[in-house]
């Protein structure tokens, strides 16, 4: 052996259990339905109140869908790593069970959909980083994180701490845009009454909407949309950011369709109609949104773009 060859350190391999893709796909499996067994009543809980609320929570269902697509973008970074499962990752999933089991049957403060929502995500960290190890967890953080961050719905007791604000531009918003139109309108808290031919209608704001549900959907949706389309840091930060004043514009939009519909009946400021104008209103606002993605992007030419250009 050469002076050269004896001065080169050995590389230990590190420690822990090698197991192949095919097996941690048969692993995760398991683990997925020991999960969806264990928590089974708060996943169901989900996706009911999902399923009975589609224009304010609907897109939750998708979340999972999209937090798969990241995933598959990854695919090929991750079936170039290398499978190693971490141990830690039972110690998360032990806190998350100890949690989930404390907010289930402890205090009935404690028992709460999202309180509850944290044991969950952490338990399911926990699992993907028990059964794939940190290099998988390299690219399945922001996929996993993801879910847990905009996969569930937000309970009143947490929503109303900003719901308010929403509610008084969102009305004070319909207001203007109703008097600029020339209907006869009046404002008073947050009920805007709309007249016809003298003959008073109610549109109760706090109850036709917020818009605190739109701007979740939209936040879930700015923050997809920049981790596919945008390059840099800033450009991601600001597609979200501006998915707040998109949300609030077309929730002033559809509070002010609400105004104007209640004088055809005013049960359609109300019930299923409500909804389905809740709905109507996201295709004119993604559409909006994926205007601002594409000034955004237009903003900085990569090189990429420009060797394009010059060819």
């Amino acid at each position: 052996m050469s002076l050269a060859q004896s001065a080169i350190p050995e590389v230990r391999p590190e420690r822990g259990i090698e197991i192949d893709a095919r097996r941690a796909i048969v692993a995760g499996a398991i683990a997925l339905a020991l999960f969806t067994i264990v928590f089974w009543d708060w996943l169901s809980k989900q996706v009911r109140y999902s399923l009975s609320h589609p224009s304010d929570w609907g897109h939750t269902l998708l979340i999972p869908f999209i937090g798969g697509w990241f995933v598959w973008m990854r695919r090929e970074a991750l079936r170039k790593s290398e499978v190693r499962p971490a141990w830690s990752g039972l110690a998360l999933v032990i806190l998350g069970l100890v949690g989930y089991a404390i907010c289930s049957l402890g205090p009935a403060a404690l028992q709460h959909h999202n309180i509850r929502g944290v044991a969950v995500g952490m338990t399911l960290f926990g699992l993907v980083l028990l059964v794939t190890g940190w290099r998988w967890m390299r690219w399945l953080w922001f996929p996993l994180a993801y879910v847990i961050v905009f996969g569930q719905y937000v309970s009143e007791r947490f929503i109303s701490v900003v719901t308010y604000r929403l509610q008084d531009i969102s009305a004070k918003g319909a207001y203007l845009l109703l008097s600029l139109f020339g209907l006869d309108v009046d404002l008073t808290g947050n009920v805007l009454t709309v007249f016809d031919a003298g003959k008073p209608h109610l549109l109760n704001v706090a109850e036709a909407c917020s818009g605190m549900r739109m701007l979740v959907a939209f936040l879930a949706l700015g923050v997809a949309m920049a981790y596919v389309s945008l390059p840099t840091i800033w450009q991601r930060v600001a597609l979200v950011l501006m998915g707040v004043p998109v949300a609030v514009f077309v929730n002033v939009l559809r509070v002010a369709t609400l105004g104007v519909l209640t004088l055809v009946n005013p049960e359609f400021a109300a019930g299923e109609f409500h909804h389905f104008i809740g709905l109507l209103w996201l295709v004119p606002a993604f559409l909006l949104y994926l205007l601002v993605l594409w000034i955004l992007s237009n903003l900085v030419v990569t090189d990429t773009q420009e060797a394009a250009h010059a060819g």
